[in-house]
């Protein structure tokens, strides 16, 4: 009798041992002669060798495909475990699959042309209206390059810019008066990667999310990084956080120059950053428009009746 400890690495185990264990249970009774045992992230398994091999390589077949496409069907079971044909192959269309296994890829032109630039340059300006996309598109690419070991972590960070309440003011300690700047990031984190995966990638720094105070003074390699809401950022601001970026990184930058809200006299160091940067080698700029919004309809009739209501302003001024 022979034993063997399986770690299922970089994957969520309760995506694999499927709802309830129906996906362990399966797989006992598809290895009958095997003692099988299953405890967070780890498979026990005790019996004769050659099946155990047999299972073992089931296995890890199986926990790259969850590795992949989030997701395990018993069908992928059954066809893995006879041997048969597996279409493991991600179409090329897809940037990665969330946590409910649907494919994250682009909706639009635009979008695809953010894809395109992510992998044609190592700084890329991703400027739009609200609902098109920028943010959770960076951040799936992103988690690409980080299951895909391209990058060794990705940092994302915003401006915390006070809108109508004082930081000093927010109750808690500074994480907590952080932290709702920071939530859009976590959200788009949550929906890509399982909450056990997220928490234990976040605990070895893998991934680490910060206010753009916190980039001072530090040199980002190995990394995937992404500003979001630039916008907000003074010129000053955006200077400091480009002259940040290290050997083998790749930076995002995101924001929608019609949500400013900086105070009235303020600059915004997206807008001079756009001007002063754009032709340069190796950085890609990308405008989504209102064609490019993936939220509810409303959300586009919306962004359309306000810049409506601003060309009439400029206007009349």
């Amino acid at each position: 009798m022979t034993e063997k400890h399986i770690v299922l690495e970089d994957i969520d185990p309760v995506t694999f041992y499927g709802v309830g264990n129906s996906h362990m249970q399966m797989l006992k009774a598809l290895y009958p002669k095997l003692r099988i045992v299953a405890r967070d992230n780890v498979i026990r398994v005790l019996g004769d060798e050659q099946q155990l091999n047999a299972f073992e390589e089931s296995v890890e077949k199986m926990r790259l495909h969850v590795l992949k496409f989030n997701a395990l069907k018993e069908e992928d079971i059954l066809n893995i475990t006879k041997g048969k044909h597996l279409n493991d192959e991600v179409p090329d269309d897809v940037v990665v699959y969330n946590i409910s296994g649907r494919a994250v890829k682009a909706r639009s032109q635009n979008q695809q042309k953010l894809i395109d630039a992510f992998y044609n340059n190592d700084m890329v300006f991703a400027v739009g209206p609200a609902g098109t996309g920028k943010t959770y598109l960076s951040i799936a690419l992103a988690v690409k390059a980080l299951k895909e070991k391209t990058a060794k972590r990705i940092i994302l960070s915003r401006p915390a810019v006070e809108a109508g309440e004082k930081l000093g003011f927010l109750p808690g300690d500074m994480k907590d008066k952080i932290d709702p700047y920071l939530q859009p990031l976590y959200d788009a984190l949550e929906d890509m990667l399982p909450a056990v995966k997220l928490q234990d990638m976040m605990e070895k720094h893998q991934i680490q999310i910060a206010p753009l105070a916190f980039m001072r003074g530090r040199t980002l390699s190995d990394a995937v990084v992404i500003l979001d809401e630039a916008q907000n950022t003074t010129p000053a601001q955006l200077r400091m956080f480009l002259t940040r970026m290290g050997w083998n990184t790749k930076m995002i930058v995101t924001g929608d120059t019609s949500q400013i809200d900086l105070p009235p006299k303020a600059k915004s160091g997206l807008i001079e950053a756009l001007h002063i940067l754009a032709g340069i080698e190796g950085i890609g700029m990308v405008n989504l428009t209102q064609k490019d919004i993936v939220r509810h309809k409303l959300v586009t009739r919306i962004v359309n009746a306000y810049e409506q209501l601003d060309k009439e302003t400029n206007q009349s001024t």
